[in-house]
């Protein structure tokens, strides 16, 4: 399959306002990791205080956003590569997805790839919990790849290993002032959509306007995540990923 040449101009003629909603999972623990650690409030805020003061300085149009949403814009270099985003000291991305749904076929599958890269790892007894929280995105300015001219590149941009197409996209995207990217979930089941958020002005909302809890247990028969209200449970089989080459024939029993 050939590479598409998108250029700055062909980029531009597909700019496109984009509103909507962005759902994204962090592990529940992401509020209280450090409660352990004291004993009470006022000192988990100093320790708080203190390791942030050894993180990396927040970006100066990122600072009014709360820290789920200003964390990918922060770290450099980025370790691994993603999607929409290079290894290396390259710009942040914020991904998310326009359903919680999404957002979780998502965390399913890196949990998948988790322990199909570390065989030796036994499955959790428990259920892990997880908090799905969302943000209104807003922009003039976005590609939609599931739309118009880009959508007929629909293979290259959805390949499930293979980033550097959408990598290479996503830095010209920006050349032309594209501040967001619209795409097909590859792991959502139901076709979902996904979005790349490429800066901070794109956020409609500086803290999360809502939230849900879930419950993800990975287990020898595969995944079942259940949200707590409104309930909703949904279940993935050990061979829901086998698209992917990195989970298929992975470990299961043990």
């Amino acid at each position: 399959m050939s590479s598409p040449i998108w250029t700055q101009d062909a980029l531009r003629s597909e700019l496109r306002p984009l509103h909507t909603s962005a759902w994204r999972l962090v592990e529940a623990q992401h509020v209280v990791s450090t409660l352990n650690l004291v004993d009470n409030l006022d000192e988990q805020n100093l320790l708080e205080d203190i390791l942030e003061e050894s993180k990396p300085p927040v970006p100066v149009e990122c600072q009014h956003l709360d820290y789920l949403l200003s964390t990918p814009f922060r770290y450099r270099p980025y370790p691994y590569g993603s999607r929409f985003r290079k290894a290396g000291l390259t710009p942040g991305v914020w991904y998310g997805a326009e359903k919680p749904e999404t957002a979780v076929a998502e965390m399913v599958f890196y949990r998948f790839l988790f322990y199909a890269e570390s065989p030796a790892t036994s499955f959790p007894d428990n259920p892990a919990d997880y908090t799905a929280f969302c943000v209104g995105v807003g922009t003039e300015v976005a590609l939609d790849l599931t739309d118009g001219a880009l959508a007929e590149d629909h293979k290259i941009w959805t390949d499930p290993t293979d980033y550097s197409v959408c990598q290479d996209l996503a830095r010209t995207a920006r050349k032309t002032g594209a501040e967001a990217i619209r795409f097909q979930s590859v792991r959502d089941p139901e076709g979902g959509a996904n979005l790349a958020v490429l800066t901070c002005a794109a956020f409609q909302d500086a803290i999360p306007v809502d939230r849900q809890s879930w419950r993800i247990r990975i287990s020898k028969s595969g995944a079942q995540a259940v949200r707590d209200y409104p309930r909703l449970g949904m279940e993935y089989g050990c061979e829901a990923f086998d698209f992917d080459p990195r989970v298929k024939g992975m470990t299961w029993e043990r």
